[in-house]
Order: C-alpha cells, then sequence, then structure tokens
C-alpha cells in the first residue's frame, strides 16, 4: 500500500530541510524516535537505527538525496517487515513551507503509521 501526508508550517524552508538532514535533530520532531544511531548528516549509502520511544530499534538505508530539490528517500526494517519512504520539502505559501512523505510497504503497517509521520511533519515544518 501506498499512502502520501502532507504538512504546511510557518518554518522556512531551508530550517526544514536542515532538520531533515541532521539525524540527530530528528528526535526534537519526530515524537516517535528518541534518538538515531547514524552519521550526522543525511547522505545516499548511509545505513543507521532510529530508536523509536517504545521497542527495538528499526534498521534504515538512505538510497538517495537531493539538497537541490531537498527530497531524500529511505528503506527501513524492522524484522521481517519493510517500508520505503520518499520525503520532500518545498516552499507551501508565501511564508511557509510544505512538508511531504510517501510512505510505501505492508497496508496494516502503513495505516498505523501515517498518524504519526502526519504529526511529526506538523511538528517539523511549525519549527
Amino acid at each position: 500500500m501506498r499512502k502520501t501526508v502532507r504538512a504546511v508550517g510557518a518554518a522556512s524552508v531551508e530550517s526544514v530541510w536542515l532538520r531533515y538532514v541532521r539525524t540527530a535533530a530528528w528526535s526534537t520532531w519526530a515524537p516517535q524516535i528518541r534518538a538515531v544511531e547514524a552519521e550526522a548528516e543525511l547522505r545516499a549509502g548511509m545505513r543507521g537505527r532510529a530508536m523509536p520511544v517504545m521497542g527495538p530499534g528499526i534498521d534504515f538505508v538512505v538510497e538517495a538525496v537531493d539538497h537541490r530539490a531537498r527530497t531524500w528517500q529511505w528503506r527501513v526494517r524492522l524484522g521481517p517487515v519493510g517500508m520505503r519512504l520518499w520525503h520532500s520539502v518545498r516552499a507551501g505559501t508565501p511564508s511557509g513551507t510544505e512538508a511531504e512523505v510517501c510512505i510505501d510497504g505492508p497496508a496494516p503497517v502503513v495505516i498505523a503509521y501515517a498518524p504519526l509521520a502526519r504529526r511529526a511533519l506538523r511538528r517539523l515544518v511549525d519549527g
């Protein structure tokens, strides 16, 4: 199943992108993440582990990062369950930013994760 989630907020495109790119910042806007074990900045080929608030760590591989287009994609896996996520950041209004994530994976996982992703994106774009 594939589902797209979006949020628009007042934070600048540049600040939103930096909060995406710097892995140490993820826990400040993604309430489901308490820590990230990875390099400091996103790059294609990077591997790491996102540590959720509850449960075991979720392994990930960053597949692509385009700083100019402000897009990136990654694959995440917890045991036999995997998902692929595509992220983008762009000007959403004259004074704000739109962040979007397209989630692809097993339907029950995508349905359960979408509200968490929406909440995280809102916090991301609200600065």
